[in-house]
């Protein structure tokens, strides 16, 4: 794997240097900060491509932090957390984390989840050449481009809402099961994991225009999936 930018995050001095050492060894570029708000504009300045977040962080805490990342620099995160695991997993997964590792954690298995992540981002950023420009009903999607548009106007979306929606519309009227989506755009790692898909699902609700009280165009079939239903021009 290609040298990769990697920014931890954490206030625990120790822990910072420990991880960046083995994650130099490794093969990494390793930058540190000691709260969120130097690591924010750490990433303004130069992104990284993932930052390794702790949760319990003074000042602004990790979960701030993570939105901000995820709503503003779309950059992929992990999360340290030494607090109860399922909560903290549910709620970062909300805000768009993209793994999570519970303190105290062996170094192989961060490096793992790290070289995970690397991958399956890096993938969603390769162009997919074979992959034709999709019109349904008032959308386009051209995945050369990284382009959807709804009624010409064009919709900024995140590489895995708009695998979701390429998913769906090129399925437009069949069910897809969670399982399925969850597979085939996350990978086998996030096996069991469905609210990550209920996530994406209502942000892409939103992003379309799919407002309270009309027919969506992302459907849900209850106990089933979801489908795709287009809305003519």
């Amino acid at each position: 794997m290609p040298s990769a930018n990697i920014l931890l995050i954490d206030d625990d001095k120790l822990l910072r240097r420990s991880l960046a050492f083995n994650l130099q060894q490794a093969g990494f570029e390793t930058r540190t900060a000691a709260n969120a708000e130097d690591g924010l504009e750490i990433i303004h300045q130069n992104p990284p491509d993932l930052v390794v977040l702790d949760i319990g962080l003074p000042g602004m805490d990790g979960m701030d932090a993570l939105k901000v990342i995820r709503e503003q620099l779309g950059v992929p995160v992990i999360m340290l957390t030494a607090r109860r695991r399922g909560m903290d997993e549910v709620l970062g997964l909300e805000l768009g984390a993209d793994d999570f590792v519970t303190k105290p954690f062996d170094f192989d298995v961060l490096l793992a989840r790290i070289k995970l992540v690397l991958r399956r981002t890096t993938s969603l950023r390769e162009p997919i050449p074979e992959r034709d420009v999709v019109h349904c009903g008032d959308l386009s999607i051209d995945p050369s481009a990284h382009q959807v548009t709804v009624r010409n106007q064009p919709v900024a979306l995140s590489p895995r809402e708009f695998d979701v929606l390429f998913l769906l519309a090129s399925n437009a009227g069949k069910v897809l099961s969670t399982s399925d989506i969850l597979a085939r755009v996350w990978g086998a790692e996030f096996e069991g994991q469905p609210q990550v898909v209920y996530v994406h699902i209502s942000w892409l609700r939103e992003k379309l225009g799919d407002t309270v009280g009309e027919s969506p165009r992302i459907q849900t079939v209850r106990g089933v999936g979801y489908k795709y239903m287009p809305k003519e021009v």
